[in-house]
C-alpha cells in the first residue's frame, strides 16, 4: 500500500480507509481565513456503491489502495458463477454474482466487461455505456393504439425487463444503456 498526502488526492484514486475501499469522486481543498486547511472529499464504496463524505486534515495521511483492471470477455454462465476470459493471457476466471451486482443484467455472451480488482479479489465491472440485446418476450403492439410515448414492458435475454416503446416486438435487437437500464434504440 502506498501512504499519500491528503493534498496528493485526485478524482478517480481509490483509497482504503477503516470502513473498506472507496473512490474519491470529488474532493476540494479548503483554507479557512482562521485554522488549518483541510480537504474535503465525496467517497463512493468500490463494492456496494455507497455514498460518503469526509473531511481531512491538510497534513492528514491516507493509504491508496492499487486497485488492477483487467479486458475481459464474457463467456459462459456456470451455476453462480460467471466465466471471464482475460484478453491478455486468456486465462478464465470465475467472478460470483455477488461481485458483479447489477451489471448481471447486461452481460451477454462473447460481451466485454472490465473487470475491476483489488488483492485478487473481484471487486466491481465496468460495462460499455451501452448493449445490444435482443427481446425475448413482449406484448405485441395494438394496431392504431399510437399514443405518444407509450410504453410496455419488454423481457430481454438476459433476463432483465425494460420499458419499450409500443413497436417494438418480440426477437427484435435494442441498445440498452448499462449506467441507467433504459431502452435507447432499436439496434
Amino acid at each position: 500500500m502506498a501512504a499519500i498526502s491528503t493534498s496528493d488526492i485526485k478524482n478517480g484514486i481509490t483509497l482504503k480507509i477503516d470502513e473498506g475501499l472507496f473512490t474519491v469522486m470529488e474532493f476540494q481543498h479548503v483554507k479557512p481565513g482562521k485554522g488549518g486547511a483541510f480537504v474535503r472529499t465525496k467517497l463512493r464504496n468500490a463494492r456496494s456503491g455507497a455514498v460518503i463524505e469526509r473531511t481531512y486534515r491538510a497534513d492528514e495521511r491516507l493509504e491508496q489502495a492499487i486497485i488492477d483492471k483487467r479486458d475481459t470477455q464474457y463467456l459462459y454462465r456456470d451455476g453462480d458463477d460467471y466465466i471471464f476470459m482475460d484478453q491478455s493471457n486468456y486465462d478464465q476466471l470465475p467472478v460470483s454474482s455477488k461481485s458483479l451486482g447489477e451489471a448481471t443484467n447486461f452481460l451477454k455472451e462473447t460481451g466485454k466487461a472490465m473487470l475491476i480488482s483489488y488483492d485478487d479479489e473481484i471487486i466491481g465491472v465496468e460495462l460499455p455505456a451501452s448493449v445490444e440485446l435482443t427481446i425475448a418476450e413482449t406484448e405485441p403492439g395494438v394496431q392504431g393504439d399510437r399514443v405518444s410515448g407509450a410504453r410496455k414492458s419488454a423481457t430481454l435475454e438476459t433476463g432483465y425487463v425494460v420499458q419499450v416503446p409500443l413497436f417494438v416486438g418480440p426477437g427484435e435487437a435494442i441498445k440498452v444503456d448499462t449506467r441507467t437500464g433504459e431502452y435507447m434504440t432499436r439496434a
